[in-house]
């Protein structure tokens, strides 16, 4: 059963923003009172949410674009995946792709505004050394050929890949937790938490910088979205996808409800107000549940978006978001990490 908090005030939530804005952090119990915020108060903690985002950033909105380079027939069972060979859920399946079609895709990502891309695949893994070769070729070019920062989300990684994907110029990892530490056992039984640690590590010993965040919505409670933001604080991770489940039918999750949008904007500044320094983006699943209200996220606390497709679903046109980033007088983060 989820904690039923009092009320906090707006002066409250101005203090413990206050408290941020100063240096100092906020604890988890207090944390877990923000996200019980009322609609009433909803924009102040926004508004103060996006004062981090001031203090401890910029003005600029950093954009990201994946592709989804091998589709389908995964053995893990996560319950939210339309990918997972456990559910029939009628994903296109295709196995790696080519090469080109790989490179044209950075290539499109780079003109819509993205500077960073990363190669994504299917799977519990990509233990298959000509694939990884094939993996390491393709990531090479796209540095190659348009200077785009080059990242990859390949599964369970072990350090020699590790090692071998920083080689050739990798900057970031991609392996989100998905949910909190305590609610992972309900979202898949075929690899563990301890599993994703193991890759976590394995990436950052090799040098590489971890992206790793989440999706909202898997029936967890607002106190276990607290959780995983201690959880990725204490990672160290200062790369944070949040994502927002859009259903998929023959999934164990395909009859959730959706989340209000007020209640995921509140859960996006609390995240801000738990990571103060790191990149937090929306991504998949925003234009579904927050639809007209997404302009707020940028404007509550978050810094970062994917643009265009996700893994198994469309997003909206790039220059929907493009416009949003210039109406909100905002502007494009064009410089790479070392």
């Amino acid at each position: 059963m989820e904690t039923v908090s009092k009320s906090i005030s707006y002066e409250t939530i101005i203090a413990y923003a206050q408290k941020v804005l100063d240096g100092g952090e906020i604890t988890r119990e207090e944390a877990e009172q923000l996200i019980h915020t009322s609609d009433e108060d909803t924009m102040i903690l926004l508004a103060m949410a996006d004062k981090i985002r001031q203090k401890f950033n910029d003005d600029t909105v950093d954009l990201c674009a994946i592709v989804n380079a091998r589709s389908g027939k995964c053995p893990e069972n996560c319950k939210f995946c339309a990918q997972s060979a456990h559910h029939d859920t009628g994903v296109t399946v295709y196995p790696f792709m080519e090469e080109d079609e790989i490179v044209n895709a950075a290539k499109k990502a780079k003109e819509a505004g993205a500077i960073r891309f990363s190669i994504v695949t299917s799977g519990r893994n990509t233990n298959n050394p000509k694939e990884f070769e094939q993996i390491l070729s393709a990531l090479t070019r796209i540095r190659k050929e348009t200077g785009l920062e080059i990242c990859c989300s390949l599964g369970l990684l072990t350090y020699e890949q590790a090692v071998q994907l920083k080689e050739i110029g990798v900057t970031r990892y991609h392996s989100n937790i998905e949910t909190a530490p305590s609610h992972f056992p309900d979202i898949c039984t075929t690899h563990s938490y301890e599993d994703k640690m193991s890759t976590i590590s394995n990436a950052q010993k090799a040098g590489i910088r971890v992206c790793s965040g989440g999706i909202l919505g898997l029936n967890e409670t607002k106190e276990q979205r607290v959780e995983m933001a201690f959880e990725l604080k204490r990672l160290g991770v200062d790369s944070i996808p949040l994502n927002i489940l859009n259903p998929i039918k023959n999934t164990p999750f395909e009859n959730n409800e959706p989340i209000p949008p007020l209640e995921i904007l509140r859960t996006f500044a609390v995240f801000r107000f738990v990571l103060p320094n790191a990149l937090i983006r929306t991504a998949g699943g925003r234009e579904v549940n927050l639809r007209d209200l997404q302009a707020y996220a940028l404007k509550g606390g978050l810094n970062g978006i994917m643009v265009g497709g996700y893994l198994t679903t469309a997003g909206r046109s790039p220059m929907d978001d493009l416009q949003m980033i210039k109406d909100l007088e905002l502007s494009l983060n064009t410089v790479q990490q070392a």
